[in-house]
């Protein structure tokens, strides 16, 4: 065995460079994590026009309104929670090996405001029909 082994000094930068990696998996999986939400807020938003679609003519015209109203709010709500959280999570880590977007809070910040806007204008949209 080598001087170098029995400090124990390799084994130790092993451990640094594998939680590197680890890191590195975490901040990817927080990208790919926000894109699954914003995916699922855009999901609720096609919900909620169908059901505006499919239920519109009913003498109540409200009740499908109110209906698809109700998931436009939580697609705004989707969007605008999964910018925090994973801001939260993007400023908790560092990257080591993998090479993420630049700027990515504040694109990410923009990306979800834009849906928002986009969304409650489909919600004056759906209220003139």
């Amino acid at each position: 065995m080598s001087d170098s082994r029995q400090d124990g000094q390799p084994k130790l930068e092993a451990a640094e460079e594998r939680t590197d990696w680890a890191e590195d998996r975490t901040i990817l999986a927080n990208e790919r994590t926000f894109g699954s939400w914003i995916r699922t807020g855009l999901v609720t938003v096609a919900i909620a026009i169908g059901l505006h679609a499919v239920f519109g003519e009913l003498p109540q015209r409200w009740l499908a309104r109110g209906t698809a109203s109700l998931f436009l709010a939580s697609a705004i709500f989707i969007f605008l929670s999964a910018a925090h959280r994973a801001g939260k999570t993007r400023r908790r880590t560092t990257t080591h090996t993998s090479a993420v977007q630049p700027l990515w809070r504040m694109w990410m910040w923009l990306l979800a405001i834009t849906l928002s806007f986009g969304t409650f204008a489909v919600g004056l949209v759906l209220w003139m029909i």
